[in-house]
């Protein structure tokens, strides 16, 4: 097969994707990378209908590679995952508006286009955690403990653009992150950005029914086929507090072997079926078990 990967620089000397891209050579398929933040694109030429199988995002959110992605769905290339999919999870506001519509259990949130908007939300909503509504790899997360502190704190979200708030979730100070891949789905512990502890190492940990659920839940509502959950365990139970396309997939054994396969799978299949996922080395869920196109394909 023939396939192109988009690469923001950022990610550019990454083990994520290059490693998938390395294992899909291996195996004797052709892998074109284009780096949409260091090149000249030419709109009415890259996107050559039909010159590849399947498109493939590994970009950060603010990138230009997701209107890469998009302009190659809409000449009728499958994407990985689907565009409109990526959208919907990248944009932190959109995001939270679906999940809380589809019965996901997100914090309540608010967004605003100006950080002195933030002014106006009751003070018995905090504490309160503020980000980049298209912000990724915990930049520019804050916990914001009274209105007071906000006020000191203003100036230094000037220029992050669009801004979400959610009430803090108290928690043990450390997230569980589940990676969907080819049908599975893998659970990691690691430290919280809010509470940096580098004592606190990742690690698999075994991954309970209720948070699966919710996992295999998050794939369902945003379409996604290859992503991550970042879940907090607190007081009234898991709360999703992010969703990413296209993680690192650390802590997944054999990672890039699983996501090649998922990627030819989704190529073959013409894209995403958003498939309920089921728990790695874990009893099926009591939900519908529907593997992804990736599932069980060999290279």
């Amino acid at each position: 097969m023939r396939l192109c990967f988009l690469v923001e620089e950022h990610y550019r000397h990454d083990g994520m994707p290059n490693a998938v891209i390395g294992q899909l050579t291996a195996w004797g398929h052709q892998v074109d990378v284009v780096r949409p933040g260091g090149s000249l694109l030419r709109m009415s030429e890259v996107v050559d209908a039909g010159a590849h199988d399947a498109w493939v995002l590994k970009t950060v959110s603010g990138g230009p590679g997701l209107t890469l992605l998009e302009a190659a769905a809409a000449a009728g290339t499958t994407t990985v995952n689907d565009a409109r999919s990526i959208r919907g999870v990248r944009d932190k506001a959109l995001a939270a508006a679906i999940g809380r519509g589809r019965g996901l259990p997100l914090p309540p949130t608010y967004a605003v286009a100006r950080p002195e908007l933030l002014r106006e939300i009751p003070a018995a909503e905090y504490p309160l955690v503020v980000k980049p509504a298209d912000g990724s790899s915990g930049r520019a997360v804050h916990l914001v403990p009274s209105p007071g502190r906000l006020e000191e704190m203003l100036p230094g979200l000037a220029g992050e653009g669009m801004l979400i708030a959610q009430p803090y979730v108290p928690n043990s100070g450390t997230d569980i992150k589940v990676y969907g891949v080819g049908g599975e789905l893998f659970a990691t512990e690691r430290c919280s950005p809010l509470h940096p502890d580098p004592a606190v190492r990742e690690r698999r940990v075994p991954l309970s029914a209720e948070v699966a659920a919710i996992a295999a839940q998050v794939g369902s509502v945003y379409g996604l086929d290859l992503y991550g959950v970042d879940v907090l365990l607190g007081p009234e139970g898991p709360v999703v507090v992010d969703v990413n396309d296209f993680p690192s997939f650390r802590q997944v054994p054999d990672a890039a072997a699983r996501v090649a396969r998922a990627v030819l799978g989704l190529a073959r299949a013409g894209g995403s079926t958003a498939p309920y996922l089921r728990p790695h080395a874990s009893p099926p869920l009591p939900i519908p078990a529907q593997a992804s196109a990736g599932a069980g394909d060999s290279a």
